[in-house]
């Protein structure tokens, strides 16, 4: 067997689905009704679009017949016959029997000279780019997810495969060496048009201090993002599109780069996600429009729009040779460049500014954030509490209001009158799981690559004054960390972030026990030795704003208690929401639960909200994606049939919400055997709230490496976490 025979028989291509006898029943039946339809046409005068749209109909119906009589791979055969160039449909059915496949994407590059080729009128405007309904311009701007791009012909070769950049394979690693050879103009020219945050901390340095360890700062560099993106791209056979991205990469959208190219080879203001300019630079008010948004490209001089009257800008411009400021490219002197206008935008001072990517559905119909339908139902907003005033505080997820202090610095010194000041940590309870080289951002980093970075082994002290002094040798070091001084150099930036990462988890634990409260435990009756113990904790959403947990459902954050028995002893007798050898909650997902080994915890008190789909028989089942491919063999996102404001929710899916509304309760009720409670004594009661951002199995289901899942498992949070001490008789 050839290796193209191989490689087409290795990829889910359509054609290859299919046996050979079945291709010239496809090819066959739409000659045929192609020559039904030419009549018609003639003698009916239909409109062109009408006859275009019923020639898609006949091809469809086509390939649905053929359907039924699937490829099988165990016969020792090529899955279909080499493809020649198209010359004729209509007219003769012989001719599209030579070996040539309706399918394939080979077709001859030049109009055909008679009159009545159909394919002249192609859709795809593969043969008359002049008749494509697109006007010629692709929607993906070039950059398809399937690979090929602006200038892939349709003549393609044979060994050319339509899903050839979809995954890890060779062409794309291709691609990523020719990204390495890109101009070295490019950064400058994107810095020009969209600024990094690095540009504005010059001016503004403690809001990137604060920003630059955020949700924000971390959406695009997110090792989990862009596994659950590539997932899901996988999954999805592409029809997911640049979705996810523009939400957590605004500008990668905008530029359009191709969602292959990986996010360490992007230029800086790629790898910033919703950096400075993905809010100040954006002056139209979007609504729900899945993070559609449309940033105004230009250079640092650019107008800026936030909350302020732009009255402390004006002055500085008026002062701008005292000051040092540059106004103007041209200005090649030492000093400052600075925005020569800020603009009032409304919108940034409400929850409007929010809405975008923080109420957010996917195709079929799916709500993955719908934090914003939750605080615009909630006591919260119509008190006219904004979501800013929580998030950007000057306490974590609480309304008490904003700090004071000097917006902006000139030559390191404050500039103006102190004022209300926002805060832009964006107080949230995510943590990140990258590599603190990479993330947070930090300015002292840029001196090495973030592909650099990722071999340092800072779990291995490199740097420290242990390590470098205890160096065997002979050790060998990946380049550029091979010198002492630059692995001292790396460690002091790692040491800095990982400080950095230490405050961002204790502002995240804050914010959560700002939003839950756990009060408890209640015994239904006297402890007593030899009889079942069961008592409840009541847990409380304090949070008027929102549910609790809240957030990307399509995550499905993990929030349960873990409560622990200690007997007089100090033995660890009884246990709700334990983890199994791999990191999961003891209930259905658990793999351990399910070989026997451990048993389900019936007691588990989760809030997490999961995904439920139908079944082929029975009743639904829980899973952690919505995506039909345990169903189908070739899966892709589909537009519901019915609309969603008919049934709430997808058909054959739904959302089993357990989060609790602003301001409600949950009783989290359990039971100790009575075979556990045999010594009379001072027992232990021990509880914390847990919270993790991503479950255990829904990480491996997406292929995250385990230096990922074992950061997700080290920095989960444990909120107000206490101890009850009570007698048994």
């Amino acid at each position: 067997m050839s290796n193209q025979t191989k490689g087409i028989r290795q990829r889910i291509d359509l054609r290859s689905r299919f046996a050979p006898q079945t291709q010239t029943l496809i090819a066959m039946t739409a000659a045929r009704r192609i020559e039904q339809m030419q009549t018609r046409r003639k003698g009916m005068r239909l409109p062109r679009l009408t006859f275009i749209v019923g020639w898609l109909a006949i091809c469809c119906a086509a390939s649905d017949t053929a359907a039924q009589y699937p490829y099988r791979p165990d016969v020792g055969r090529p899955p279909f016959p080499p493809s020649q160039p198209i010359y004729r449909v209509a007219g003769d059915a012989d001719a599209l029997l030579d070996d040539q496949d309706l399918l394939s994407p080979r077709m001859r590059s030049t109009p055909p000279s008679d009159p009545n080729d159909l394919l002249g009128d192609d859709l795809l405007g593969g043969i008359r780019p002049g008749d494509d309904l697109l006007g010629g311009d692709d929607l993906l701007g070039g950059g398809d997810l399937l690979g090929g791009g602006a200038n892939t012909a349709v003549g393609a070769e044979a060994e050319q495969d339509p899903l050839s950049n979809l995954g890890p394979t060779k062409p794309i690693k291709k691609q990523a060496v020719e990204d390495k050879k890109k101009d070295p103009h490019e950064e400058l020219w994107t810095e020009n048009c969209y600024p990094s945050a690095e540009s504005c901390r010059k001016c503004h340095p403690a809001q990137y201090e604060e920003w630059r360890a955020s949700g924000h700062a971390y959406s695009s560099v997110s090792p989990m993002f862009n596994r659950f993106d590539q997932a899901m791209t996988e999954y999805t056979r592409g029809t997911v599109g640049s979705f996810c991205n523009r939400c957590h990469s605004p500008v990668q959208t905008q530029l359009q780069i191709p969602r292959h190219v990986s996010v360490l080879d992007a230029p800086p203001v790629v790898r910033e996600g919703v950096t400075c300019i993905a809010c100040h630079r954006v002056n139209e008010q979007y609504w729900k429009t899945n993070g559609d948004r449309r940033i105004e490209p230009g250079n640092i001089h650019a107008p800026v729009y936030g909350g302020g009257d732009g009255q402390g800008l004006r002055e500085a411009i008026a002062k701008s040779k005292e000051l040092k400021l540059k106004l103007s490219p041209d200005d090649k002197g030492p000093g400052q460049p600075i925005h020569l206008e800020s603009r009032f935008f409304q919108p940034l001072t409400t929850s409007d500014a929010c809405v975008s990517c923080h109420q957010v559905a996917v195709h079929p119909g799916i709500w993955l954030e719908v934090v914003h339908a939750q605080y615009r139902s909630g006591p919260a907003a119509k008190r006219g509490v904004s979501c800013q005033q929580c998030h950007m505080g000057s306490v974590p997820g609480k309304d008490l209001g904003y700090d004071c202090g000097h917006i902006a610095e000139v030559a390191g010194k404050p500039y103006g009158e102190p004022r209300k000041r926002s805060n832009h940590s964006f107080w949230g309870p995510g943590y990140s799981i990258a590599h603190p080289g990479i993330f947070p951002h930090n300015p002292k980093a840029s001196s090495y690559t973030p592909r650099q970075w990722l071999e340092f082994d800072y779990r291995a002290g490199w740097g420290t004054e242990a390590f470098e002094k205890n160096v065997p040798p002979g050790m060998t070091f990946p380049k550029p960390w091979d010198t002492t001084d630059d692995r001292r150099d790396g460690r002091k930036i790692i040491d800095d972030n990982l400080a950095k990462l230490d405050q961002k988890r204790s502002n995240a634990i804050m914010t959560m026990q700002a939003g839950v409260e756990i009060k408890g435990p209640f015994f239904d009756s006297a402890p007593m030795a030899g009889v079942p113990l069961q008592f409840s904790y009541r847990v409380e959403n304090e949070s008027d704003g929102h549910n609790l947990p809240t957030g990307s459902l399509g995550a499905q954050p993990q929030l349960w208690l873990n409560v622990a028995l200690i007997d007089p002893t100090g033995k660890r007798v009884w246990e709700s929401g334990y983890l199994d050898r791999n990191g999961d909650l003891a209930d259905m997902h658990s793999r351990e639960v399910a070989l026997g080994n451990i048993p389900r915890d019936k007691n588990l008190f989760n809030l997490q909200t999961k995904f439920l789909i139908n079944n082929v028989r029975g009743t639904d089942r829980e899973v952690a994606l919505p995506v039909n491919f345990s169903l189908d063999q070739l899966a892709f996102l589909r537009p519901g049939a019915v609309p969603t404001t008919v049934l709430n929710h997808p058909p054959l899916i739904r959302m089993e919400a357990h989060s609790i509304p602003p301001l409600d309760h949950r009783m989290a009720k359990y039971t100790v055997p009575a075979h556990l409670m045999t010594k009379p004594g001072a027992y232990r009661l021990s509880v914390r709230m847990r919270s993790r951002t991503e479950p255990m199995y829904f990480m491996r289901q997406i292929n995250c490496t385990p230096d990922m899942i074992r950061r997700m498992q080290e920095y989960t949070l444990d909120v107000h976490p206490s101890s009850h001490t009570f007698w048994v008789r």
